[in-house]
């Protein structure tokens, strides 16, 4: 798996978000593309420590979810989103859009941090498993969006 550390993949990642726009058609789900670059910004929080999202210690996560979030295996479409990370309300592309990517700078000046803090649900996570869970979920929801 791609790991957002990678400057390549970083790379890939914003030319993705680059080249999309707000008339981008979804290939599956409920979100508009709006939305989705709002959710997309719930995980970056949580690395960032900026938000928890309420999110607690789940044995159950740890034991059977968390090798998914960063292992080399896409995730399937129409997967189900937390209830915390579910968008509803109308949301400005544009404005979505330059939010994700200050995000996705601010996450990049982090390549040389050595300590991390723990996922809130999934406990313990090295550099590389962040990184990697970070790209993989940009990368789920960008291939929803065909970008």
């Amino acid at each position: 798996m791609k790991s957002l550390f990678n400057t390549e993949a970083f790379h890939e990642i914003n030319s993705r978000l680059q080249n999309l726009t707000e008339d981008s058609q979804k290939h599956w789900g409920k979100m508009t593309a709006g939305q989705m670059l709002n959710h997309c910004r719930g995980p970056l929080n949580i690395v960032l420590e900026k938000n928890t999202y309420g999110l607690k210690p789940n044995w159950f996560a740890k034991t059977f979810f968390k090798g998914s979030m960063y292992n080399d295996k896409p995730w399937r479409k129409n997967m189900p989103t937390l209830k915390q990370f579910r968008q509803t309300e109308a949301r400005d592309f544009k404005e979505e859009k330059k939010a994700l990517q200050a995000m996705l700078e601010e996450f990049d000046t982090q390549r040389s941090r050595e300590e991390w803090p723990d996922h809130p649900a999934f406990g313990a996570m090295t550099k590389e498993q962040w990184g990697k869970m970070q790209y993989k979920h940009l990368d789920h929801h960008f291939r929803q969006f065909g970008v």
